[in-house]
């Protein structure tokens, strides 16, 4: 019997399954390399660390990531495909514009589904999610006063999966996760000030789903999302690209 023959024949112990299946999971749900370079970019141009009118060279962006340029070329037709950035022929990629009025528009979108899952929220959360809301909060609030930006992105990540997977509204997440993928999340979580309007929106969001208030659970939803605009704005006016 040949060594793969025999191996072939080897049961299966219930703890390897078990790894196997965790260990395939994990590449299930790791991001494509593509995907991880289009959110660098998204993160870059939404920040204008590369500004309007900028070429994308994918040789130069490859090295400065580390990586060979096929995903960069496959990031770049995403982005393209979302309007981020043009193809001018025999030049390479170019950065789009991003106005005011894309930035409000932007939030805009967001904060108008987030609502609509906040208020199935409102109708379906139990006491006990509203206690793993207020301990994802704890978390956020502690990170916050560390001063640990990834930590604070990966809380508050997790406080709004928790949130909206009470609503049991796929469809609405989903366009609600797409729209995220333009917020610069880690512009916020190194800002503390930003930390300290999440925690008491959040604080707040959980106490109006305890008294079952309506027009708090809006107010508190809707607040995060003008807050973020605003920063943001601010941000972009300073780095003069709309001068």
């Amino acid at each position: 019997m040949t060594v793969a023959a025999h191996q072939g024949t080897q049961q299966t112990t219930p703890a390897q399954a078990s790894r196997r299946r965790a260990a395939a999971s994990k590449i299930r749900k790791r991001p494509q390399l593509s995907e991880e370079v289009a959110a660098h970019l998204r993160h870059a141009i939404m920040t204008a660390e590369i500004r309007p009118g900028e070429f994308i060279r994918m040789d130069d962006m490859a090295a400065r990531l580390g990586v060979s340029v096929t995903p960069v070329r496959e990031a770049l037709l995403t982005l393209r495909g979302e309007g981020m950035v043009s193809l001018a022929p025999h030049r390479g990629y170019i950065v789009a514009a991003l106005s005011r009025i894309d930035v409000e528009d932007l939030f805009w979108l967001q904060s108008e589904i987030a609502v609509r899952v906040a208020l199935r929220t409102a109708q379906a959360i139990t006491s006990e999610q509203i206690g793993e809301l207020e301990w994802c909060n704890q978390k956020l609030a502690v990170a916050v006063r560390a001063g640990d930006g990834p930590e604070v992105a990966d809380a508050e990540f997790e406080f709004h999966r928790i949130h909206n997977l009470v609503a049991d509204s796929g469809k609405l997440s989903w366009f609600l996760l797409s729209a995220t993928r333009y917020t610069p999340t880690q512009l916020y979580a190194t800002d503390p000030e930003w930390g300290e309007v999440a925690v008491d929106s959040h604080a707040k969001l959980i106490a109006a789903y305890r008294k079952g208030n309506r027009e708090q659970v809006i107010e508190q939803t809707r607040r995060q999302f003008t807050d973020g605009a605003a920063r943001l704005t601010k941000h972009l006016e300073a780095t003069g690209i709309w001068d």
